[in-house]
Order: C-alpha cells, then sequence, then structure tokens
C-alpha cells in the first residue's frame, strides 16, 4: 500500500474578499507541480463565499463537477435551464460534457456559505451535459461509510462518467472502518471535513487528506464528531 499525506495548512491559497479558497490541488493563481492531481481527481476545493456574492457565469467543458455544501446554501443556475439551491447536507453534480455555463451564488444574504467543489476527469467525453442533486442524509448511515456517488445510474447516490465511488461518513463515537475499493486499480483520496481520524498510522487532522493506493483495501479510525469523505478514484 503506498500512502501520500496532504496537511490542511500544505494546500494552496486565494482570499479574493468574498471568496475565500484552500486548494488541495494546482488551480487557478496557485501552481504546484507536485500537486496536480490524485488520478482522476483534479480539484478539491474548500472555497466560503460571502453573503450576497458568488461564482458569475462562466463555462465548463469535458469534466464531472461536484458540489458539497457544508453550511449555508448554494444557488445554481446553468444553460440546461436549471435553477436550483443546493443545502447544507446535499450533493450536486454537473456533466459538462459538450459544454455548459453555470453560476453558483451564496443563497442567502446574511450568512457565508461554505461548499466543496470537486472536479473529477470523466472517460467519456462530449456527453451530452447533465444536472442532477440528492440528500446525502437520505443516502447514509451513521457510523459507517455511505455510497452517494458511483458510476452507474442505478446505484445509489449521483453518478458520473467516469469509474469513481464517493462515500461520506459521519461518526457520532470513535469507529474503526474497512474500506474494500471497488476497483483494486483505483485509489482513494481521504479528505478529513470535521474531527480526525487514522489511516497507516497517519494521525488526520481536521482539513487534512490522505491519498491511498496499491491496495485492495485499508482501515480507517475515526473520532467522535468526524465527518469524512472517501473518493476512490482511476490513478492513470
Amino acid at each position: 500500500m503506498k500512502t501520500q499525506t496532504h496537511k490542511a495548512d500544505s494546500r494552496g491559497h486565494a482570499n479574493h474578499g468574498w471568496l475565500n479558497s484552500y486548494h488541495s490541488f494546482s488551480f487557478a493563481n496557485y501552481y504546484n507541480p507536485e500537486k496536480m492531481n490524485f488520478g482522476r481527481l483534479r480539484v478539491l476545493n474548500d472555497d466560503t463565499v460571502s453573503a450576497g456574492h458568488g461564482f458569475g457565469r462562466h463555462p465548463h467543458r469535458d469534466m464531472e463537477i461536484i458540489s458539497i455544501p457544508l453550511e449555508g446554501d448554494l444557488k445554481h443556475a446553468d444553460s440546461m435551464g436549471t435553477e436550483a439551491t443546493i443545502r447544507q447536507g446535499e450533493i450536486q453534480v454537473m456533466s459538462a460534457g459538450t459544454g455548459v455555463f453555470h453560476s453558483e451564488m451564496n443563497g442567502n444574504e446574511d450568512k457565508e456559505v461554505k461548499f466543496l467543489q470537486i472536479w473529477i476527469e470523466p472517460n467519456d467525453l462530449s456527453v451530452e451535459p447533465r444536472y442532477d442533486q440528492q440528500s446525502i442524509a437520505e443516502l447514509t448511515t451513521p457510523n459507517e461509510f455511505s455510497q452517494i456517488l458511483s458510476p452507474n445510474k442505478e446505484d445509489s447516490g449521483v453518478w458520473i462518467h467516469q469509474n469513481a465511488w464517493m462515500h461520506f461518513g459521519e461518526f457520532d463515537q470513535d469507529k474503526e472502518v474497512s474500506y474494500e475499493l471497488k476497483d483494486p486499480s483505483n485509489g482513494v483520496y481521504l479528505f478529513v471535513i470535521d474531527g480526525s481520524g487514522e489511516v497507516n498510522g497517519e494521525e488526520l487532522n481536521k482539513r487534512d487528506a490522505i491519498g491511498v493506493w496499491d491496495t485492495n483495501n485499508f482501515n480507517i479510525s475515526a473520532s467522535k464528531g468526524s465527518k469524512i469523505l472517501l473518493m476512490e478514484v482511476p490513478m492513470n
């Protein structure tokens, strides 16, 4: 088993006033040749957007874009005609495919919105753009990792055009959990949203991450009060 740890304070950082963003991988003006991606996981941004602000209308193409609000509401509009509000505890996916314009705005006038912006490179280019969102709470069981994203339309959670899975765990007690990869040739990028945990003897705290690959499974020790996101993606 191979691992690579990324501590929270090693991430790129950009504060634009209305947007305070931490980048796990090279993005915009943050460039680190050693942190370009983790396999097909290209972007993991930890964004805080001030009240009344957001990302105006802009284009995307051939990318699977996932948003997970951690606090507050995210207001979405796109060129497919979608107008939606993604609330804390939900997951949104947009397949950009042949091309789509969208905007993401803070849906609250009196508080910040905090959300994870995740980009995964697709395995099928120039697909028809699509949009979906679901409640994470309806997909998960406390104190275990539950699937919230997969490559299969019929599976639990949202789906994308890639051989990738996401699992989310929220723990109200100390727990050791084993994760078995869906595809042993994939890797897993584990991101601690809140609390702490341990993988392969490596202690992880809030916003720390660890990449794990060249293994069929591994154990995760999650502490009480932790929220952890697992992103299993192809490594090439």
